[in-house]
């Protein structure tokens, strides 16, 4: 996967760290010089010294062949204006920071896919964002320890079975299943039935085999 991502400060520099660490491609877009210095000593990746709120710059990061971008600097407006100019591109997926929580609306009027409150600008969680996306929905809790993963099932090897034959073990529990609207705590004779939504409540370090497990 190709990832962009605007902004060399914390939450930038770190994301870019984790997906390279994963084995995507990255290139970081930063104007700032002391930042784009100590990126490209920290990077293995393409570091970028220019304004991603300018078109030369979006096409020197190569953003068109991009299966990502992340407007991850502290700054709304220049976040904003990125995101509009990227739209252009028809990006798969276009995730915005927002520090202004008031500011968040006016992201997503421009429809752009995810928009991060502060609350939620981990590095950890974009990088979620990026790598899980067949994952409806996601909560990070305690102290990121656990995650509570929302997604359809998919993978024929689950389908069929009863939840108590698979679920819990020592990295997971299924909490939830969701049939025609409705949402039940499973009894282990329930079964799972493909395109079924449920809700399971993983260990962080054991999230992406579950998804695999389940999604695949």
């Amino acid at each position: 996967m190709y990832v962009v991502v605007m902004g060399g400060g914390r939450v930038g520099l770190n994301l870019a760290s984790f997906l390279i660490a994963d084995g995507h491609d990255v290139t970081l877009i930063e104007n700032d010089e002391s930042l784009c210095t100590n990126a490209a000593a920290e990077l293995d990746a393409l570091v970028i010294c220019g304004n991603g709120t300018d078109t030369k710059t979006l096409e020197e990061a190569n953003v068109s062949s991009a299966d990502v971008f992340v407007a991850a600097t502290g700054n709304d407006e220049a976040n904003l204006l990125a995101c509009i100019l990227v739209r252009e591109f028809k990006l798969p997926k276009i995730i915005a920071r927002v520090s202004e929580p008031s500011h968040a609306e006016a992201f997503r009027k421009v429809g752009i896919d995810s928009v991060i409150s502060p609350e939620i600008t981990a590095a950890s969680y974009l990088e979620k964002l990026i790598i899980r996306p067949k994952i409806a929905d996601l909560v990070v809790m305690g102290k990121g320890d656990a995650e509570l993963l929302d997604f359809n099932l998919e993978n024929e090897k689950v389908v069929g079975k009863k939840v108590g034959d698979i679920s819990p073990t020592e990295d997971f529990i299924i909490v939830a299943v969701y049939e025609n609207g409705d949402i039940t705590i499973p009894k282990p004779d329930i079964i799972l039935k493909k395109g079924m939504k449920v809700s399971i409540l993983v260990k962080t370090k054991a999230a992406r085999e579950v998804m695999k497990r389940f999604t695949k």
